[in-house]
Parts: structure tokens; sequence; C-alpha cells
């Protein structure tokens, strides 16, 4: 069985029991989030509607890698570089449900 969940504007495929990592969510470590934004849940072909809950455990928080910003205008002598490292969280998918 396999879900399309939504968080932090984008939207991840999941399976019990796999590792994803995901904008920063507001909890603490080994601790239990369920998310409710459940796109579709397929279970053999089928799909449904999103009537449906997903439980993860979160592993780590922690950062991401640093992405590189270099700006520059030719001719000019202007450059700069920056970096950046955004925030993320480490989640488990324990259970996918679906409510009746």
């Amino acid at each position: 069985m396999f879900a399309v969940i939504e968080t932090g504007g984008k939207q991840y495929l999941v399976k019990e029991g796999s590792i994803i990592k995901v904008e920063k969510l507001e909890a603490e470590e080994k601790k239990e989030v369920e998310i409710n934004k459940v796109i579709c849940i397929s279970n053999s072909g089928l799909s449904y509607s999103s009537n449906a809950t997903v439980k993860a455990e979160v592993l780590e928080q922690c950062r991401g890698e640093k992405i590189i910003i270099f700006k520059k205008k030719r001719r000019k002598n202007y450059r700069r570089k920056t970096g950046h490292r955004q925030y993320i969280t480490v989640l488990r998918i324990n259970e996918i449900s679906l409510q009746k």
C-alpha cells in the first residue's frame, strides 16, 4: 500500500517503512506525527478519496545540504556568493490507514 501526502507545500509518495526528508515540522525527535493531508491512497491498484491518515515517527531534526547562490553582472566586476541550508525533518512512515 502506498499514499501520496502533502506537507511543506510539496507532495511525497510514501510506503510503510519508508524514510523521507520533509520541510521542518514542529515536533520533537522520537515523537509520532500524524499527517492528514493525504491526496490519494492505493492498495493493489485501487485509489481512494482522502479519508486517510499517515502516521510517522520523527527520526531527526537537522539541516539539509548547502545551496550556493552566485550572482554576477558581466563587465561590471559584480560578483556575490552566498549559501543557504534549509531546516529539514527526517520521518519514518509507520502506518497508512483509511478511515471509513
